[in-house]
């Protein structure tokens, strides 16, 4: 599956594509909590400022409009919808964010004679170079969340800025300060002077389901105050991505290139969502940060400057009879999975807490928190909501022995520590 997420870089309009290799079945199906090993191509998705071909609309001939629909010109009741008072209730609080940023890259220079192999092996490789700079501009989309001027956002649409000014639809510009900026989750927080300013209505974490009307407002390639109507598809949606959450809306509401940041509403106007992902190469397919935690870390940013995530050190799936059939044909293994359902642990980070603790490969986890667990997204929600400072009671199976296991989760490491 490849990811595409919802910005775009250029000089001007280039976009930056991170392709990452798939891994072996191990790797490919292995989740860390919120480090899964699952290979996807990642591109960001906020667009830059492009000229737009738009191709003219045709008007029909006189013979053809008489065979159009007598339906009046004049506006009717059903001109009005709940799409319409949505966009009007939220449109002032949905913002539009460009970016610059400079890049510096040294170019050797060449003189003539250097070009010539001859002259080379006197000179040899090390050659003159000149700093260039060049000016990689992007476009996003955000909504303020306080009347204070607080602005959220996704982390890619500011990552490294220079600059970043806001545009409101009323055609006002102001200069924004980024407050902090959290790439695990791609939630970004910035500030605008001003008070009084309109904010969005935060929807009840609990109420997105399948089937509800989905609306985004954003930037599409640039597009301001675009706005998409679809459904909720699912909830809870996995993306299987390395440091990124479990938990995803999904949505068949059109998202493009530049709605990054921007909110996903339901049918009253309230926000449910900070829209931030597609699928590349797929339609309807889009995904967005459930509020509840893009607001969690926007806290954390304003009142922290940065984001603690809960971790124990483990590698580990879902057991299926699939995988339990692999394990048992695996050359030299010495693995023996007695559990029919569970989660497996693969590989337990050294000196994690979960080391320190006794867990080990080929433990199955049956429960935590005397809570039932059948699949590796399901654990990553307990860890999420448990945070640091609480214990979690892990019972697991080890050859047919029922065994529990008291883990206090730690702060999660740099990456570059975790990955082995």
């Amino acid at each position: 599956m490849k990811v595409k997420y919802i910005h775009n870089q250029q000089k001007f309009t280039t976009s930056n594509l991170v392709k990452l290799q798939r891994h072996s079945i191990w790797k490919q199906s292995t989740t860390y909590l919120l480090l899964p090993f699952i290979g996807v191509v990642v591109g960001f998705l906020s667009s830059c400022s492009r000229e737009v071909s738009l191709s003219p609309v045709v008007s029909p001939t006189v013979g053809e409009s008489q065979n159009q629909s007598s339906r009046p010109l004049t506006p009717t009741a059903e001109d009005s919808n709940f799409v319409v008072e949505v966009v009007e209730k939220v449109e002032p609080a949905v913002v539009q964010i460009n970016t610059s940023r400079t890049v510096r890259t040294e170019v050797p220079q060449l003189p003539d004679a250097l070009n010539d192999p001859f002259f080379r092996r006197f000179f040899g490789e090390t050659l003159p170079t000149q700093p260039q700079e060049r000016v990689v501009r992007g476009v996003g989309s955000g909504f303020i969340i306080d009347p204070n001027g607080r602005i959220l956002t996704n982390a890619h649409v500011v990552n490294n800025a220079d600059t970043v000014t806001v545009s409101f639809s009323d055609g006002r510009t102001v200069e924004g300060k980024v407050l902090g900026q959290d790439s695990v989750s791609d939630v970004a927080v910035v500030q605008i002077p001003g008070n009084n300013l309109p904010a969005v209505e935060i929807a009840n974490p609990d109420s997105a389901k399948p089937g509800q009307w989905a609306i985004a407002i954003g930037n599409p390639l640039g597009l301001q105050q675009t706005v998409t109507v679809g459904v909720i598809s699912a909830i809870n949606r996995s993306l299987n991505l390395s440091t990124r959450p479990s938990s995803y809306i999904q949505t068949d509401a059109a998202i493009n290139p530049g709605n990054s940041g921007g909110p996903l509403l339901n049918a009253r106007g309230q926000v449910i969502g900070v829209n931030t992902a597609i699928i590349q190469g797929a339609e309807g397919i889009g995904f967005a940060i459930p509020i509840d935690t893009a607001q969690r870390i926007a806290q954390q940013l304003i009142t922290q400057g940065k984001v603690e995530y809960p971790y124990l050190g483990l590698q580990m799936l879902t057991l299926t009879p699939e995988v339990k059939e692999r394990i048992k044909n695996y050359p030299n293994s010495n693995v023996r999975i007695l559990a029919d359902q569970g989660i497996l642990v693969v590989r337990v980070i050294p000196n994690s807490p979960a080391a320190r603790v006794g867990l080990r490969p080929g433990d199955v986890i049956q429960t935590i928190n005397n809570q039932p667990i059948t699949t590796s997204e399901e654990v990553q929600q307990i860890l999420e909501k448990n945070g640091l400072n609480n214990n979690l009671q892990i019972q697991v199976l080890r050859n047919g022995q029922n065994l529990q296991f008291t883990v206090k989760p730690e702060p999660l490491p740099s990456l570059n520590n975790t990955q082995s």
